[in-house]
């Protein structure tokens, strides 16, 4: 986690008593830049007789009187003359005072570790420090510098006034070789990565091949899109290579996975296509069966036939019911007694995409061990949950049911009429589960009288008297006045 304000604070007393800059805080951190310059900032407001120098609870030490003399108290300008430690320069470059800062930069040479700083007064908001900070970022910055503070130069272009210093970073990167911008690909930044891989995809200094490794090895998606769009088209342009289409293909992530099947059209492999109809992820499916269908295949008679088979895996139902009829109903009906817990879930999501209504048989799912088969039976109930027994209902919420069972029953008895829903919520009010005992507390604080609640109901006032913890006085009474009851 990056440093705030306060950590900031701390660095800056820390630089004060005369700690290094690596002892201060993480110079690897780009928020740790950031936070000194804001932590210096605020130390350096608290007023005393000589104008704006450090916090009482020190400067009265050696290093306080020692920083007090560095930075000046009359002009609060940096004394020429005197050698300033890279620490004191930092204190300088982050100061509250316009022109100290100025001057710190005119010897920021001195010490090559305190870049970081001028990328930061690059953004400054007073003109006269901003510009100088440019003009020496300018002087001072090469290829090697900028891919070094890459993470800090892409941090502050985010910033008002940013853009400087990362226009001058992309200048320098854009002609730089291969052994400073390939490095920045593999960054832990994430921006950095993305940044890293336009300017290498740009200037072309990577094969199709390892393209094709970065978008099937990265873990952002950014990143995957952009190496798997540019081996494409390398291939493309260049045709089939070596080394591009396999590790595409055996890519963990989706997106890489569905570049390369979609690159078997053009390499003339169908059959490779179809091995990839019942992958688990839909993206890649869909690229799939395209494929499949530019050589004449038929996907759903593919997948119909696998349905058939006694090996079935979730990513063919799937697949069937995507390009399915509603004929295939049958079939997907078949699937929700499976024995795989999987494959009975995508069946029943399945007849929900094919817009399949039976309340009775989606309704004895309910009771189905694996959660996922629950919550696909209970989204399909939802607009049905009138119809269904309030009483059944109501006796899955008990506590010996699963969870899945239970938070299905407090749904669909939250679509029901206005008293089922107060008679569950008042029924969880206490549950040892927390999250069903925070979504019934809120049903109940929220609940008021519909139409479908006839006035004067005893009832009523009984489940709000049970749930009168939740309630203050005047509320209690408000909700029963609307209830037609006596307050």
């Amino acid at each position: 986690m990056g440093m705030d304000i306060e950590d900031g604070n701390a660095a800056a007393v820390r630089l004060a008593e005369g700690a290094s800059l690596r002892e201060a805080f993480d110079t690897a951190d780009p928020a740790g830049w950031t936070a000194l310059d804001a932590g210096v900032r605020q130390l350096t407001r608290v007023p005393d007789a000589y104008g704006y120098v450090w916090m009482s609870a020190w400067e009265r030490t050696d290093s306080g009187r020692l920083l007090v003399k560095v930075l000046g108290r009359e002009r609060r300008l940096l004394p020429r003359g005197v050698r300033l430690t890279a620490s004191q320069l930092a204190l300088g470059l982050c100061h509250r005072d316009g022109r100290v800062r100025q001057s710190a930069l005119e010897r920021v040479g001195e010490h090559p570790e305190l870049l970081p700083l001028v990328v930061v007064r690059c953004a400054d908001w007073v003109p006269q420090v901003r510009e100088r900070a440019r003009e020496r970022l300018a002087e001072l910055l090469d290829a090697e510098g900028a891919a070094r503070l890459a993470p800090l130069i892409l941090r502050m272009g985010r910033r008002g006034r940013g853009d400087f210093a990362a226009d001058l970073t992309t200048a320098l990167l854009s002609t730089a070789p291969r052994e400073i911008l390939v490095p920045l690909c593999r960054h832990s930044d994430r921006a950095v990565r993305r940044y890293a891989h336009r300017l290498v995809i740009a200037n072309r200094l990577l094969s199709p091949a390892e393209l094709a490794r970065a978008a099937a090895l990265d873990d952002d998606t950014v990143v995957q899109d952009l190496c798997a769009d540019a081996a494409l088209a390398a291939l493309a342009q260049e045709g089939p290579r070596d080394g591009v289409l396999e590790p595409l293909l055996g890519a963990r992530n989706p997106r890489a996975r569905a570049a390369g099947v979609t690159a078997l059209r053009r390499a003339g492999m169908p059959e490779r296509a179809a091995g990839f109809l019942g992958d688990r992820a839909g993206r890649v499916r869909a690229c799939a069966r395209y494929v499949v269908r530019q050589y004449g295949g038929d996907p759903a008679a593919w997948y119909r036939e696998r349905c058939a088979g006694a090996e079935v895996s979730p990513g063919v139902v799937s697949g069937l019911a995507e390009c399915g009829e509603r004929r295939d109903t049958a079939v997907l009906w078949a699937l929700t007694s499976h024995p795989v817990a999987a494959v009975r879930a995508r069946a029943v999501a399945g007849l929900r995409s094919l817009d399949v209504s039976d309340v009775a048989r989606f309704t004895a799912l309910l009771d189905d061990p694996d959660p996922g088969v629950v919550r696909e039976a209970t989204a399909e109930l939802v607009p049905s949950a009138r119809s269904l027994d309030e009483e059944w209902l109501l006796g899955r919420l008990a506590a010996g049911r699963t969870r899945a069972v239970r938070v299905s029953a407090f749904r669909l008895l939250h679509e029901h009429s206005g008293l089922a829903r107060l008679r569950a919520a008042v029924a969880l009010v206490d549950d040892p589960d927390d999250r069903l005992r925070h979504a019934a507390r809120q049903a109940v604080q929220r609940w008021h009288p519909t139409a479908d609640v006839p006035h004067g109901v005893v009832e009523v006032g009984e489940l709000l008297d049970r749930a009168r913890e939740l309630f203050s006085e005047y509320v209690l009474r408000r909700r029963k006045l609307e209830a037609g009851l006596p307050a």
